[in-house]
């Protein structure tokens, strides 16, 4: 009976022992997504340890198997053109700024496991008005079957963080909501001056809305700030850019909680007038990174 009782105590703080886990949301349009090519990436970005990644199927407005998807460790291939049923997942050949982020995210917080909750849909708008065929992340927009982007990116955090043990490492996972990374603004920079001017109080109620779903009212927000490759005919990708630049300025000045990255303006671009190469998504995750750090420990 000694043995037994030695044995049930020692099996305790097995059963019930909890381990923190710091989660970041990434989420917005293509250049979240990421355009790098894996085949670009320096060797200590190909592998991680203690980082994990959920990312949700991305979907346009109305299809109903958006946001599902699957744990795993982060490693190449989470850019554009990945898949997943969520039993599967199905990486590409790109990768977006998780990579060079979370290894410094790692540095920062050594001792700390990272788990990245990644929605992005290239081309989407928050702006109902100018989702085209992409999309928009306007949470009140009804369109085919009450689905829009917003959705599709509630559907991935519940699933994501539906699961309890992320690591499969058997001890429950302590989630702490430790920021969210937007990176979007070129959707709605793409048509006239009265979607831009409404781009700072649709970023300010989508930010707020997230951080509601995260529970946190608090939670870091750092942006991508948008930028113009000039590579076509008029010298100017974005009809409103500027406009969508300075609402991204005012909704960093006014949130204490928030910051921008602003080294965007210095990259260089891939094989389209839209995207950066692989070098700009690997600069643009550390930076992400950096600004989140400053949120979190002040």
């Amino acid at each position: 009976m000694k043995n037994l009782k030695i044995f049930f105590f020692i099996l305790i703080p097995t059963l019930f022992y909890t381990q923190k886990i710091r989660v970041f949301v990434l989420a917005g349009q293509s250049n979240m997504n990421g355009f790098g090519y894996n085949k670009d990436l320096p060797n200590d970005l190909k592998t991680f340890k203690d980082v994990y990644i959920f990312q949700g199927n991305s979907v346009p407005d109305g299809d109903l198997n958006g946001g599902i998807g699957k744990w795993e460790v982060l490693k190449p291939g989470n850019g554009t053109g990945f898949k997943t049923d969520g039993k599967t997942n199905t990486l590409s050949d790109r990768f977006g700024l998780e990579f060079s982020f979370a290894k410094r995210m790692k540095e920062l917080f050594p001792n700390d496991k990272i788990a990245l909750i990644k929605y992005a849909r290239e081309g989407t708008s928050i702006d109902s008005v100018a989702r085209a065929d992409f999309g928009c992340w306007d949470a009140d927009f009804h369109g085919k079957n009450g689905i829009n982007q917003y959705d599709n990116f509630l559907k991935t955090v519940k699933n994501a963080l539906s699961e309890t043990d992320i690591d499969g490492n058997g001890k429950r996972d302590e989630i702490i909501p430790s920021g969210i990374l937007w990176m979007q603004g070129e959707g709605d920079a793409s048509y006239d001056e009265a979607i831009a001017n409404r781009y700072y109080s649709h970023l300010k109620t989508l930010m707020n809305q997230m951080r509601a779903a995260l529970l946190t009212d608090d939670l870091p927000v750092v942006i991508g700030k948008i930028s113009d490759s000039g590579k076509n005919e008029k010298g100017r990708v974005w009809n409103t850019g500027e406009l969508v630049q300075y609402a991204q300025e005012k909704f960093v000045e006014n949130d204490k909680n928030a910051a921008i990255v602003r080294s965007t303006k210095k990259y260089n671009y891939g094989n389209d007038p839209w995207h950066y190469d692989s070098s700009g998504y690997i600069d643009l995750g550390k930076n992400f990174a950096e600004e989140i750090f400053k949120l979190i420990i002040e």
